[in-house]
């Protein structure tokens, strides 16, 4: 399934109370690879920007007054999202935007386009619960290199959460590579089982367990001793 890296920069924080989308920036990853097939787009909104939301994307009205409407780009907009997953940080903002855009010029929420959303944010909170998660966050704690990045840009932080998300994931791949992939000359790859390959068993060194256990702990403490591992030893 494609996969879709999207975010969105608005005049303010609330769809419901008339902010509006200016710029739209999505990058697209195939098996776990970035293709350059992106979009950007920025966005006439018909408003002018808080002052807040434009000290954070430093996106001037006068520069987005030739810019073309929502429903000028909205068709090349679907047909690109068409039947991905699109993943988002804090997805429930860009949504309720991209669904507001859609509701005023008569279209279908964006679910009914899409695969399905996934939330990069909900997926951080779970693998690095009471840790600060924002995108910038997230890349200083995965190495990932977002030293270009002075204002908040769509395209740009697009590029970021693609990279984000390829750390989060890593290791999930499936041991059976893919039937029937095929090399750009067309030939089919032969299917090799992994699991045939005997792995060796490496133990983890004083260092590591200890960091494992301070880790423990540290989820405890977060969730107030109900982790299951602490409750399951318990007497009685």
């Amino acid at each position: 399934m494609r996969q879709i890296f999207l975010d969105t920069e608005t005049t303010g924080l609330s769809a419901e109370n008339g902010d509006r989308i200016i710029e739209i920036g999505c990058v697209e990853l195939v098996a776990r690879k970035l293709t350059g097939n992106n979009k950007h787009f920025y966005l006439n909104p018909g408003r002018d920007s808080h002052e807040d939301a434009m000290k954070v994307h430093g996106i001037s009205n006068e520069f987005l007054k030739d810019k073309p409407k929502f429903a000028v780009i909205v068709d090349e907009l679907l047909d690109y999202l068409r039947d991905a997953e699109i993943i988002i940080h804090n997805a429930p903002f860009d949504v309720s935007f991209l669904n507001k855009e859609l509701e005023l010029i008569g279209q279908q929420p964006i679910k009914h386009c899409v695969a399905k959303v996934t939330d990069s944010l909900m997926m951080a909170k779970e693998l690095f619960p009471g840790k600060r998660n924002s995108l910038d966050a997230l890349c200083d704690r995965l190495e990932v290199d977002n030293s270009g990045r002075t204002l908040h840009g769509a395209l740009l932080d697009a590029e970021l959460l693609a990279d984000v998300y390829i750390n989060l994931t890593r290791g999930q791949n499936s041991l059976m590579m893919d039937v029937g992939a095929t090399t750009q000359s067309g030939d089919v790859l032969p299917v090799i089982d992994l699991r045939q390959f005997e792995l060796p068993l490496l133990m983890a060194n004083e260092q590591e367990l200890a960091a494992h256990e301070y880790l423990l702990v540290d989820i405890d403490k977060v969730s107030k001793g109900k982790t299951v591992w602490r409750s399951a030893t318990l007497p009685g």
